[in-house]
């Protein structure tokens, strides 16, 4: 295979974009990526574009040809545009397929991007279209909603290793600082713990500080062979490893609910592909759905012990200065969780930080970067390392 290299980023801002529409907020984030990388529009070979639930949000399906149409891709230049879905997984898994098309020399540039309008219909339906990516007969027809899956993670969590509210609170605290320093972020103010456990509970344990908002936008990166990227870009990110795994849609068929298995193996795989391991990480953007999410997915990813992950939080460990900074971006709890966007977003933030460009948030001397995007409760998981070097 062919070493892949990122040579263009960009982010639309999150929140509600009462004003913006599905199309023009991934046309920004396209032509942004384009821009950044210095490519002409007749050198993109194809484009993945990760998108959990157009039809749903937008009422609007054929999201790949859409696209394309949409950012002056498809007449004339007739670029293959696919869309891509792993529900809030899908942007990881389009960043996966777009490295696999570099890697394997069927394209050379290639565009990864990722998409999603959510604040367009009522908050009901969105927490419906979310909750098909549970297992909708066992699960979503008893009523469980992702609070709720999520909140039975964490209660498991807290009856084996002792976690705690606090310590689920302090990962809120700790991405709604970095997400202050966020430009793009949904919400750049400060909270406290005592802020979170006062909050409204949501599904005990979590409280509605411990779960991620329902978000709009968009972001896109530009790939191409690593041979090449200094044509375009004096600052070219490696792609070291890339690594996915399935598990059981639903919980009850899974070994341990506390652990998400797909993750593992998910990480085992990039870090196998990329000859490394979690020392070798300068920081790591998780997915944080819910708090307990990214205590769980340091655990999987092997940066803390298992029933570790809240300790760790706690002690600052995972913040920025820290041993292993997390979610410097403002993770999907402050910085928003477009779902189609999200696993791309992360990928943005990670070459902002390997190139020294993340501002108040910047990780000191970042050299490897990792993204770990996961798939409803943790069916579907994907895990990008990415490098400074090559």
């Amino acid at each position: 295979m062919r070493e892949v290299a990122i040579i263009g980023v960009k982010n639309t801002l999150f929140g509600e974009q009462w004003d913006r529409s599905f199309r023009d907020l991934v046309v920004e984030a396209g032509v942004g990526a384009v821009e950044d990388a210095g490519v002409a529009g007749e050198k993109i070979d194809s484009m993945f574009v990760g998108n959990m639930s157009g039809g749903q949000f937008v009422e609007q399906e054929h999201i790949g040809a859409l696209i394309a149409d949409y950012s002056g891709l498809a007449k004339n230049l007739h670029v293959p545009s696919t869309r891509v879905e792993a529900a809030c997984a899908s942007g990881g898994l389009a960043l996966r397929q777009a490295i696999c098309a570099v890697a394997s020399g069927m394209d050379d540039i290639v565009i990864a991007a990722g998409v999603e309008k959510m604040t367009d219909v009522p908050a009901s339906k969105a927490s419906s279209a979310l909750a098909a990516a549970a297992d909708r007969e066992w699960e979503g027809i008893m009523g469980a909603t992702f609070p709720g899956l999520y909140a039975m993670i964490a209660r498991l969590h807290m009856h084996q290793y002792g976690t705690t509210s606090e310590q689920l609170a302090e990962v809120a605290v700790k991405n709604h600082y970095n997400g202050q320093f966020n430009p793009i972020a949904q919400y750049r103010s400060p909270i406290t713990v005592d802020a979170v456990l006062n909050s409204i509970m949501v599904a005990d344990p979590l409280h509605i500080f411990d779960c991620s908002p329902i978000t709009d936008g968009a972001s896109a990166l530009i790939l191409a062979p690593a041979d090449i990227a200094h044509e375009y870009t004096d600052t070219p990110i490696y792609v070291k490893g890339t690594g996915q795994a399935s598990d059981t849609i639903a919980l009850h068929d899974r070994r341990d609910i506390t652990t998400l298995e797909a993750s593992v193996v998910a990480g085992r795989r990039a870090y196998e592909m990329a000859g490394l391991g979690p020392r070798d990480i300068d920081l790591v953007e998780v997915h944080d759905c819910f708090t307990i999410a990214e205590i769980c997915a340091i655990e999987d990813l092997g940066f803390a012990k298992k029933g570790e992950g809240g300790k760790v939080t706690q002690q600052g460990e995972t913040a920025i200065g820290g041993r292993i900074p997390v979610n410097t971006s403002g993770g999907l709890k402050a910085c928003g969780h477009p779902v189609g966007a999200t696993g791309i977003k992360q990928a943005v933030e990670i070459v902002q930080q390997l190139r020294g460009e993340a501002g108040k948030r910047q990780v000191d001397g970042a050299e490897i970067g990792m993204t770990h995007n996961v798939g409803g409760s943790g069916a579907t998981a994907v895990v990008h390392i990415l490098s400074r070097n090559r």
